[in-house]
């Protein structure tokens, strides 16, 4: 009897202990998880903050007039402003919600159930000859707490009381159950590695999804360098062919004036209205081309305000020549091989597969589960009474395993190999991106020593044709040339002058596209984006 009193207790106490337990670990397995996943989960606007590092003042423009922006100001509009930016910076956020869809497999749960019921029958009186009928009233509610671990392992807690009121017998009597079952998985479905893996590769998605945003980011905010650079050289050229025009027309009075005198003949005039016919066209040819950069950048920076692309757009800063000194080649392509978004996304995808590999890789094995259910119950003719007797020496005791395997188990076979295939092919793609982000390194970096060379090479034809033009215009006055040559002169001229500026704008865009291609352009900027560490693979 001391024995049995003795075991009791500590099954009372084994009951009460395993409650504490799972009640610290629901407030504990959070951290827990966060730290076998990857460290705590990031909030959503840590993932889609953005800004420039250095101090400037709130960029807003909402005043009506001229939107006046230093290249600087654009960028900033755009990061605010940009409406195809604020649809992609929502990704990351997107993807957290399946991480936390992941994370809710750890979530305790409770259940409550209540039922009630009726039979109505007959079975044979005691007697053995006749029957008797009998009516039973049954009632049963049942409330449990359920606990999965990312161990594999399954906890859960029952309490149920149950009334029952028959007529074959004369009182009522309720019975109580309290019991737990502890259910630890042996093989399949066993340990952290397994069951972590899903909420991981989760995790690793929302990262991929920052790359992905990082990568439209620098291409955004190279498209706006870009298009204030276009715009830039767009009113420049009106500017050239206005002044050429405006010579043109002051040659085609001359012209008149000499024929009028006889100094030329009639024919030489044709040249001449000739050219101002052909200057005024490609005046029209700027001017539309003038408007149309102004529309993309104000698509590009959709500053606040009605009448937006009524806006025009006063460009604070001109193309002029950085006085920069490029790396070697070999530097930004091995720049390239670390920030490039592209390559940090396939590396995710690749720690993606690993994940994948584990989590089929245990669908080979077998389910065997260990289980041990601990139970007490108590009997009374009331609801209070079967509680009280709960303490009483009896308790239910019982352990097993459960063992199960699918027949030639090809459903897990096919996963597994598909999850195989799916990371070689992974490997496979990064080492291809790999290179195709060298050659464009290498490209860009050809284009921008091109264009700068080609900035030397248009000055010197836009002075000797600079040259040319007073030659043939002294040549005129003295009866020594012709308006054609003149005209001709004018014109290329107009064509070296256009192309000296081209050349340099076309400069400044070529350095854009190298830093973007060696993924550099965001931290020569100063900007702040998602995706910014680099994805190191052990295996590179």
């Amino acid at each position: 009897m001391i024995y049995a009193k003795y075991y009791h207790r500590l099954f009372e106490l084994h009951i009460v202990c395993c409650l504490l337990l799972l009640l610290v670990s629901c407030s504990l397995i959070e951290k827990q998880i966060d730290r076998s996943a990857g460290g705590p989960n990031v909030s959503a606007d840590t993932v889609v903050h953005m800004k420039h590092e250095q101090p400037q003042q709130a960029v807003t423009h909402k005043t009506p007039g001229p939107l006046k922006v230093t290249i600087t100001e654009a960028i900033l509009l755009c990061l605010e402003n940009n409406r195809s930016l604020l649809v992609q910076r929502l990704n990351p956020t997107i993807r957290q919600t399946y991480e936390d869809q992941e994370r809710a497999v750890f979530d305790p749960t409770t259940n409550v159930e209540a039922s009630a019921g009726k039979v109505k029958g007959a079975r044979l009186a005691r007697s053995g000859s006749d029957t008797e009928n009998f009516t039973t009233n049954t009632a049963e509610g049942i409330i449990s707490l359920e606990q999965y671990f990312p161990t594999g392992t399954s906890v859960v807690l029952e309490a149920g009381t149950e009334f029952n009121d028959s007529s074959l017998y004369e009182d009522n009597f309720y019975t109580t159950d309290l019991g737990m079952t502890v259910t630890q998985a042996l093989l399949r479905g066993y340990g952290r590695d397994v069951n972590l893996a899903q909420l991981q590769q989760a995790r690793l998605e929302t990262r991929m999804s920052e790359y992905e945003v990082r990568g439209f980011t620098e291409f955004l905010v190279a498209e706006v360098e870009r298009t204030y650079w276009e715009y830039a050289l767009a009113q420049r050229q009106i500017e050239i062919v206005e002044e050429s025009l405006k010579v043109t027309r002051q040659q085609l009075s001359e012209t008149k004036e000499l024929i009028a005198v006889g100094r030329l003949a009639k024919a030489e005039l044709a040249a001449v209205q000739a050219e101002v016919a052909a200057q005024d066209q490609a005046l029209i040819e700027v001017r539309a081309n003038s408007e149309s950069m102004r529309l993309q950048l104000l698509r590009l920076l959709n500053p606040e305000g009605n009448g937006m692309w009524q806006r025009e757009v006063d460009l604070i800063h001109q193309p002029t020549l950085p006085k920069i000194e490029l790396e070697d080649v070999e530097a930004h392509v091995a720049v390239s091989m670390r920030m490039r978004p592209i390559l940090n996304e396939a590396r995710m995808e690749i720690r993606h597969g690993d994940l994948e590999l584990v989590r089929t890789k245990n669908g080979f094995l077998p389910l065997m589960d260990l289980f041990i259910t601990l139970g007490k119950s108590g009997y009374a003719d009331s609801f209070g009474k079967s509680i009280e007797n709960i303490s009483e020496d009896s308790y239910e005791a019982l352990a097993g395993i459960r063992f199960g395997y699918p027949l030639f188990n090809r459903d897990a076979k096919a996963l597994h190999r598909r999850a195989l295939l799916t990371w070689e092919q992974s490997q496979k793609a990064l080492e291809n991106l790999k290179q195709l982000v060298e050659v464009d390194v290498r490209k860009a970096y050809i284009e921008v020593n091109r264009t700068k060379q080609q900035i030397a090479a248009s000055s010197v034809t836009r002075k000797f044709n600079e040259e040319k033009l007073r030659t043939e215009t002294e040549k005129l006055r003295v009866g020594k040339s012709t308006s054609f040559l003149v005209a001709q002169a004018q014109r290329d001229l107009l064509v070296s002058r256009i192309a000296e500026v081209e050349a340099l704008a076309n400069y400044l865009k070529a350095l854009i596209e190298l830093y973007r291609q060696d993924g550099s352009l965001l931290e020569r900027r100063g900007i702040s984006a998602p995706g910014r560490e680099p994805v190191n693979l052990s295996k590179e």
